[in-house]
């Protein structure tokens, strides 16, 4: 799936020099959540988000699977111990109450929601295989940025206000994946859009 180019953004762990990989053991799953893995596992193989590895050299996290609104199962990779070896990402996101106060005396809103997010944006070709999970199935790492890996909305923000540099605040905001188109006058609808489809 195109995303954002590489040129423009990617995110990158920055992991600690001296940092010691920490590997762990797969957990136990019962077969509904087995199953629940594999579908996912199918569907990241197939939307090229992640590749198989083997023998990883850094760390292998244990997959967590949580219940969806009682009808499902969500994959997701605990990447605590990882974390810890990241530094924290200084750059901000901004305050909820400005973007709503900017809104102010906007004669239109569209909102918009960015498709699979964090997966838009490249992984560091170097920090792939430090993202490394294993499941039932084999041992996978991610090729985009996984939710769960440190300063993700932070690497969203910059790339969301780059894409969106020459209309920040004049006609759109944004909060990490969450967009607003402002239009103060109805007949500049058409071209507000426009311009931030454009931008993306």
């Amino acid at each position: 799936m195109p995303g954002v180019p590489r040129k423009l953004t990617e995110h990158k762990l920055k992991i600690n020099p001296g940092a010691k990989p920490v590997k762990q053991k797969l957990r136990r799953f019962s077969h509904e959540k087995k199953e629940a893995i594999k579908e996912e596992i199918a569907r990241l193989l197939a939307a090229d988000f992640i590749k198989e590895v083997f023998h990883p050299d850094w760390v292998a996290n244990p997959v967590l699977v949580m219940k969806k609104n009682k009808n499902g199962w969500r994959m997701r990779v605990d990447y605590t111990k990882l974390n810890k070896h990241c530094p924290k990402d200084p750059f901000g996101l901004p305050r909820i109450d400005q973007v709503v106060d900017s809104t102010a005396g906007c004669a239109l809103l569209s909102f918009l929601d960015c498709y699979s997010r964090y997966h838009q944006i490249a992984l560091a070709r170097e920090d792939e295989e430090k993202t490394s999970f294993v499941t039932p199935f084999g041992a996978y790492c991610y090729k985009t940025m996984s939710f769960g890996l440190k300063n993700t909305r932070a690497t969203y923000q910059r790339s969301i206000q780059t894409c969106l540099s020459k209309q920040w605040g004049r006609n759109v905001e944004a909060y990490v994946d969450d967009v607003v188109i402002k239009t103060k006058d109805p007949s500049d609808f058409i071209k507000d859009i426009e311009e931030t489809f454009s931008s993306l």
